[in-house]
């Protein structure tokens, strides 16, 4: 057990000496002292201060700690609203793209040539150019790496298919004649370029709310632990602290239905706790001296 150094030992209520330093505690050293230190889900040993991507597989950097202030995740916000304007230029682009399977090809007929894909070229330009540019920027990092990874695919891809087709709009008399369809039209790839990074924010916004319901199920879990505790002073008397002031041996009193502030173990008097936040029964534990308690419960 424990020993403590006071004169008076607290009776009746059990108590408890603080073994580890609480999550609140971890919390105010990282903002005051250090910049949060940023890793990678996949690769632990990326790690770097402040956030971006991983230079291996080009996912976005998770905070290591997670904090209650913690607000949403600004690359969710980003890349949510990168697919909304994805998806409101690409829906008429593909539209339009795919007008020639319509029997007769009214839209081919009634739009001349330069119009028709200059529409393609405009709808396109801010899907591919806009919305994809995080690909762009995570393709040439692995470049620069020589860490290839699904993003040097996506943004070769699109890349290649929005380049070609700016060439066939702009220069289509340069194709051979076996290449072209009606009215000299070169085909285009505009379509598959915007759909390509359009699904492909589909598949990121989809991650990164996971991995946002991860990390706020995590905060729940931290906002069950107590904000104060109450410390027993020399003279037996008791104080109330923030538990960021806690430290390693401090004897603590917690009194009937109070939580248990942080780690530690029950130097003198005995109750029942819920661990229901930990093992998930229901049934309260009884709890006695020398035994282990833990934050939240």
């Amino acid at each position: 057990m424990e020993h403590s150094h006071h004169s008076q030992k607290p009776i009746q209520q059990p108590s408890c000496c603080a073994h580890h330093h609480s999550p609140q505690k971890e919390k105010a050293v990282t903002k005051e002292d250090f910049d949060r230190i940023y890793t990678c889900p996949m690769h632990p040993e990326i790690r770097q201060k402040g956030p971006g991507s991983c230079p291996l597989c080009g996912m976005a950097l998770e905070p290591e700690d997670i904090q209650l202030d913690d607000t949403d995740n600004p690359e969710l916000v980003d890349f949510t609203k990168r697919l909304k304007i994805s998806m409101l230029f690409t829906i008429p682009l593909l539209f339009l793209a795919m007008s020639d399977l319509i029997p007769g090809q009214p839209v081919q007929h009634a739009l001349p040539a330069w119009l028709y894909s200059g529409l393609q070229l405009l709808l396109a330009t801010p899907v591919v150019l806009w919305c994809g540019l995080p690909f762009f920027e995570r393709g040439w990092a692995s470049f620069k790496t020589r860490n290839l990874n699904m993003f040097t695919l996506i943004a070769l891809g699109t890349g290649v298919a929005y380049t070609y087709s700016i060439f066939a709009t702009f220069f289509p008399h340069l194709f051979p004649e076996n290449l072209k369809l009606h009215a000299g039209l070169v085909p285009l790839y505009f379509e598959a370029a915007a759909v390509i990074t359009t699904l492909v924010l589909v598949g990121q916004v989809l991650e990164l709310r996971a991995r946002s319901q991860t990390g706020n199920a995590i905060k729940a879990l931290l906002g069950l632990a107590p904000k104060t505790a109450r410390r027993v002073k020399s003279d037996g008397n008791d104080e109330d602290i923030p538990i960021e002031h806690i430290h390693v041996g401090d004897l603590l009193r917690v009194r009937p239905g109070e939580k248990v502030p942080v780690d530690g173990e029950v130097t003198e008097g005995q109750s029942s706790i819920d661990e229901s936040m930990i093992t998930g029964e229901p049934i309260p534990v009884n709890k006695a001296e020398n035994d282990k308690v833990s934050s939240g419960t």
